[in-house]
């Protein structure tokens, strides 16, 4: 410990602590992708809800909207959620966004009609994901956080993992409880009252997530920092004067991040059933199945990264995505349940390449003192520039060009611009990140 006569370090917590930290982290990202499978697996019912005098584009559009418009609020929750957690513990302030987001979900299923209140119903809607968008601000950043200063840092690729098992999981749930009420429901009974339930059944999921964070302690990095006094006060001001560049460089990369993400989970439903044409069982269940496999990869890719290192994986994904995104695309556009298959499948190989891995290479870029801030600005401000914008932004240049090829496009650019920021990046596989101060992978730390 380097002042003199401060507690001694709080050392490395126990497997059953530590897997209890992952669960409770990863619930937080279950929570919010459940809420968006089954936003955009009930695009149609939304609408007709909430919009009913549009015809179906705009309708889409709008929805969509209701997905975009909110990651103007995520920066915000970044800048502000992000430092309190530097300043005041990772677990308080997580504990507070899941009680957000699933509160704002359980809104929206609540949320009479348009034919019932007027235009109040699309207001309702709007403030519900808004309140949405600045909770999720300063989740992703604290959770990835509170997991890697929990892992050991030989298997933090492999804890890391499962935050992102934690999307898929919820994506999963959600897509099923979606596609169950559509198959198991008449269409008047949907339209009227059945698509309210999934969003209702986020109620219990964000109870469970908040007991398992509030009754761990905070992490081990960030106590032994608390116990030397080297936790930052004015957390805000220091990001933006100590790790501005490595901000940038998480900016630049997690813009292929999202466009993948919010292209592939977000959009894709709606491609295949309004763009190609296919039957919404059919494509629902493609994709569902998909996630499956992907979420069976997941902790062997994060495994993987312990032993070779993030950025190879990271690069593979990125230029991966740089040559097989239209080629993959075109094999989606056959409309045959296998060639659309194989060309998910070729996505969410590219895909999981990096959910396996930034859960422990983005928060090692950053010291403790200024991670969960630094992570959560950055990630945040590009998630909301080109996360959330990608279904409304690719369904617009569809219907301006008819171009089906527009997601190809989306993700070639992508990926193009985060190889940049993939090469610039530290490699910090076995790299101790439980230095107040020092940013690991730019000095020597011994492993713990």
């Amino acid at each position: 410990m380097s002042v003199e006569g401060k507690r001694a370090s709080v050392g490395q917590a126990d497997d059953r602590t530590v897997r209890r930290a992952v669960a409770g982290a990863a619930m937080g990202n279950a929570v919010e992708w459940f809420d968006y499978a089954i936003y955009s697996y009930l695009v149609t019912a939304i609408g007709l809800n909430f919009f009913p005098d549009a015809d179906r584009t705009a309708q889409t559009m709008l929805v969509f909207a209701g997905i975009a418009i909110p990651f103007v609020l995520r920066p915000f929750g970044g800048v502000l959620l992000g430092p309190l957690g530097d300043k005041f513990g990772r677990r308080r302030v997580l504990a507070f966004t899941i009680i957000m987001m699933s509160g704002a979900t359980v809104c929206i299923g609540l949320i009479p009609s348009y034919h019932s209140i007027g235009i109040a119903a699309p207001i309702l809607l709007l403030l519900a994901r808004l309140v949405q968008g600045f909770s999720t601000g300063g989740e992703y950043g604290g959770a990835a956080t509170f997991i890697a200063e929990y892992a050991p840092d030989n298997k933090r690729g492999f804890y890391g993992s499962f935050l992102e098992f934690g999307t898929l999981a919820g994506y999963v749930l959600g897509a099923s409880l979606a596609t169950a009420v559509q198959l198991g429901l008449p269409d008047e009974a949907l339209f009227t009252w059945g698509w309210r339930i999934p969003f209702l059944i986020a109620g219990p999921l964000g109870l469970i997530g908040f007991y398992l964070r509030y009754r761990l302690e905070d992490t081990p990095a960030f106590r032994d920092a608390q116990n030397a006094g080297e936790t930052a006060q004015a957390p805000f001001r220091e990001c933006m004067q100590a790790v501005w560049p490595q901000i940038l460089n998480l900016i630049g990369f997690v813009i292929l991040l999202n466009v993948a993400v919010y292209t592939l989970l977000t959009y894709m439903p709606t491609y295949l059933t309004q763009v190609l044409q296919i039957s919404e069982s059919e494509s629902l269940l493609i994709i569902i199945g998909v996630m499956l496999g992907m979420m069976a990869v997941i902790a062997p890719v994060g495994a993987l990264s312990d032993r070779v290192g993030r950025k190879p994986l990271l690069l593979a994904s990125a230029i991966g995505f740089l040559l097989l995104s239209y080629p993959a695309i075109a094999l989606i556009g056959m409309r045959d349940p296998l060639p659309v298959t194989v060309g998910i499948a070729i996505l969410a190989l590219l895909l999981v390449l990096m959910l396996g891995t930034i859960g422990s290479a983005l928060p090692a870029m950053f010291p403790t003192r200024n991670r969960y801030g630094g992570f959560s600005i950055g990630y945040s401000t590009s998630t909301a520039a080109f996360g959330g914008t990608a279904p409304l932004i690719i369904t617009a240049l569809i219907d301006a060009t008819g171009n089906t090829a527009i997601p190809a496009f989306y993700l070639m650019a992508a990926a193009a611009i985060a190889i940049v920021p993939i090469l610039l990046m530290p490699e910090t596989a076995r790299v101790s990140i439980s230095h107040p101060t020092a940013i690991p992978g730019t000095e020597p730390v011994p492993e713990r």
